[in-house]
């Protein structure tokens, strides 16, 4: 289910250092509220960490993979469960993947309410303009996963 790119160079640092402010508690952005997310290894086992940005759409909450092929989502994929951590607080959670006609309305509403994370896959070459149609195209490439509590 999607095709995946080589993400560009500057992707790794720039995810390493987003990590590090979060888990200091600083803020990165006034209009969004990016988590570390974390799953294990579907190899090794390791935990494996990653910043997303969750959002919500008709009271459910949802996460979208900003880059085709990326590890996280085979991780989270094969996991049980994942790990969701912002500052000292944290919660452990499900992904339940949707399939791509219910995937597109939450795209539609990506550009809105994650702008910043628009920013950053227009500027790795995901997408083009990132328009809410660009996003809704993008349906079976892009994963989206809703986040439900285990409980």
């Amino acid at each position: 289910m999607g095709d995946r790119m080589a993400p560009p160079r500057w992707l790794k640092f720039a995810n390493k250092l987003v990590m590090v402010l979060l888990r200091l508690g600083l803020p990165i952005s006034r209009h969004e509220s990016p988590v570390v997310l974390t799953v294990p290894g579907r190899k090794t086992g390791k935990p494996r960490s990653t910043p997303i940005t969750p959002m919500f759409v008709d009271g459910a909450r949802y996460v979208i993979n900003g880059y085709p092929g990326a590890d996280w989502v085979r991780n989270a994929r094969a996991a049980n469960h994942v790990t969701l951590r912002q500052g000292r607080r944290s919660e452990r959670v499900r992904l339940v993947e949707l399939t791509p006609d219910e995937a597109r309305p939450v795209l539609r509403q990506f550009p809105a309410q994650v702008p910043v994370g628009v920013d950053v896959m227009t500027r790795a070459g995901v997408l083009e303009t990132g328009t809410p149609d660009e996003l809704e195209g993008m349906a079976g490439r892009l994963p989206v996963f809703r986040v439900d509590p285990i409980t």
